[in-house]
Parts: structure tokens; C-alpha cells; sequence
């Protein structure tokens, strides 16, 4: 098993507002995300969906520490369905629930096959 401080720093993705009902990100699969098994940790994956998630959640905000509002994650369930240790991963966030107080937002990260990997529903209230 690897040393964990060689996974610092390896999980790199971006993410975006694609319209007020839509949030999508990429990350590549490469050495320091992968588990003993050589597929993608399980933790990446929900890290990166998460992100997204939020990225959605904030409709185009910049996050910043301690803001106001900012959309903190209170439920968080996870399937993952499936796995790989190649390519390139897409998440697609859209809103469950757009409320004033709760936000729910569903995310799926696929492969660049369009197998569906990570099923991620998370539950948000603003913070204060």
C-alpha cells in the first residue's frame, strides 16, 4: 500500500456553471487518485460529485472563507455503481429541489464511455 502523503495534492478537476439549472466538472484519472485496486478512490469520487454539486448550489458565487450563505452539505449519500482506472470523468449536478432554506442537488460522475459510476445526492443549507 502507498504512503499516504504521495496522494497530497494528486486530486485535481474543475467544475462550472453551465446554466442556473446545470453544473458540470472533469478530472482526469491519474496516479495519486487511484486505490490499491488501481481504479479510482471512492473518496475522489464523491469529493469531486460533492464540488459540483456546491458549484451548482452557489449559481456563479465565489466561494470565500467564512461567507455568508454558503451552501454546506448536511446530507450526503453516495452509491458508487461502478469504477475505472482510465480516461477522463464528467459530472453532471442538477437541482432536485431549488428551496429558500434547502437546496437538493443530484450528481453523476461517468466515464468517458458514459457509464455511470457515482450516483451522489446531496441535501444543503445555506450557512450563516
Amino acid at each position: 500500500m502507498k504512503d499516504p502523503k504521495e496522494f497530497a495534492g494528486h486530486l485535481r478537476f474543475q467544475t462550472r456553471l453551465i446554466s442556473s439549472e446545470e453544473a458540470r466538472g472533469t478530472m482526469p484519472v491519474q496516479e495519486g487518485i487511484l486505490n490499491p485496486f488501481g481504479t479510482v478512490h471512492a473518496g475522489a469520487l464523491i469529493w469531486f460529485a460533492d464540488v459540483t454539486a456546491t458549484t451548482l448550489a452557489l449559481q456563479g458565487a465565489q466561494a470565500s472563507g467564512g461567507m455568508s450563505g454558503f451552501p454546506l452539505a448536511i446530507n450526503v449519500t453516495a452509491q458508487v455503481l461502478s469504477n475505472t482506472d482510465k480516461g477522463v470523468l464528467t459530472a453532471h449536478a442538477r437541482f432536485v429541489k431549488k428551496g429558500r432554506t434547502l437546496i437538493v442537488v443530484r450528481t453523476e460522475v461517468t466515464s468517458d464511455e458514459g457509464r455511470v459510476l457515482l450516483d451522489l445526492t446531496t441535501s444543503h443549507i445555506g450557512s450563516k
